[in-house]
């Protein structure tokens, strides 16, 4: 037996009845010859931590947009914590890791810079809105590797566009790294606001606080550790469940409501955490990523002519 199939075999014998299993993958865009030592989804996640839209990350900011420190979160950052809350969900209910890994790496390969500031520019550039989730997919399918594509799984690829909005991945995987986004983005947003003196844990509603934890980490293990009771004692089908936090737990998750990139906690009509971007005295520079996503579009748009502008120049320079 090779490497990849002892793996496959251990996947058979130790994971949930419900966990997708490597084997049982529906495969890729184009079918290639297994890896003699990596399962599917283990392949997956070498190909996109190698290709260069993961590399990007490190670039794009995630709530603040030019921070003054090297602590505030990154879209690099915020994808290594996805996909490390998402392997202990998957560790603790006994589902695919590698699964969940995978489209955990890839499920913000193609967010805008500017954070969701960017998206809003875009969005109002084009005939419709633009939504991450289903550029990340783009990016995946069509745009690495000079468009040929990582060619990856239908299940991390399913995983990568239901992280976010109306499409519900089909596995438990997929659903857990809609969830462990969830709690990422919002702990940690939360820890860059108190960096940078916006925010103490003394704004943070009692209600929430008394519930959820009063440090960054305690809130995280809460939330975690919620979702782990709630489903590992339980028979849940993979074909027809959603997994979700108990009702309580989403309930305070839905007093943080994200708008704009504007984090606000809201509770009997009184805001308790006030607007970061008038703290953090940064719209002026929300006003000059638009105007760089106007500038970047307009060329896009106006590509051929602006080459067939430069080889009239370059005529003319050489007559």
């Amino acid at each position: 037996m090779t490497l990849r199939e002892i793996t496959e075999e251990r996947e058979r014998k130790t994971l949930s009845p419900f966990a997708a299993l490597s084997v049982q993958s529906e495969g890729r865009l184009w079918p290639i010859e297994p890896c003699p030592i990596r399962t599917c989804y283990q392949r997956d996640i070498d190909r996109i931590v190698h290709s260069k839209a993961f590399r990007r990350l490190m670039h794009k900011t995630q709530v603040f947009l030019s921070p003054e420190g090297d602590h505030y979160r990154t879209r690099m950052t915020h994808t290594l914590e996805v996909a490390r809350i998402a392997r202990t969900i998957c560790r603790g209910l006994r589902l695919n890791q590698d699964l969940a890994e995978a489209a955990a790496y890839g499920h913000d390969l193609g967010h805008t810079p500017f954070g969701h500031a960017g998206e809003k520019a875009l969005s109002s550039m084009l005939d419709k809105p633009f939504r991450h989730n289903e550029q990340s997919l783009r990016v995946v399918d069509k745009l690495e590797r000079d468009g040929a594509g990582l060619n990856l799984t239908y299940e991390v690829r399913m995983g990568i566009l239901g992280h976010t909005g109306d499409f519900i991945p089909e596995t438990l995987e997929g659903q857990i790294v809609r969830t462990s986004d969830r709690i990422a983005y919002i702990n940690h947003d939360i820890d860059d606001a108190m960096r940078a003196g916006i925010l103490t844990e003394a704004d943070i509603p009692a209600q929430i606080a008394e519930i959820l934890g009063h440090s960054h980490s305690q809130r995280i293990n809460t939330l975690v550790e919620n979702m782990i009771s709630l489903y590992k004692d339980k028979t849940v089908n993979r074909n027809n469940a959603t997994l979700i936090f108990t009702t309580h737990y989403c309930e305070l998750l839905d007093l943080f409501n994200r708008q704009d990139n504007i984090y606000i906690a809201k509770s009997n009509d009184k805001v308790y955490l006030t607007n970061m971007y008038d703290g953090f005295n940064i719209r002026s520079e929300l006003l000059k990523s638009r105007q760089f996503y106007n500038n970047v579009f307009r060329t896009a748009v106006n590509y051929d002519e602006l080459m067939q502008l430069k080889k009239e120049l370059k005529v003319w320079k050489n007559s």
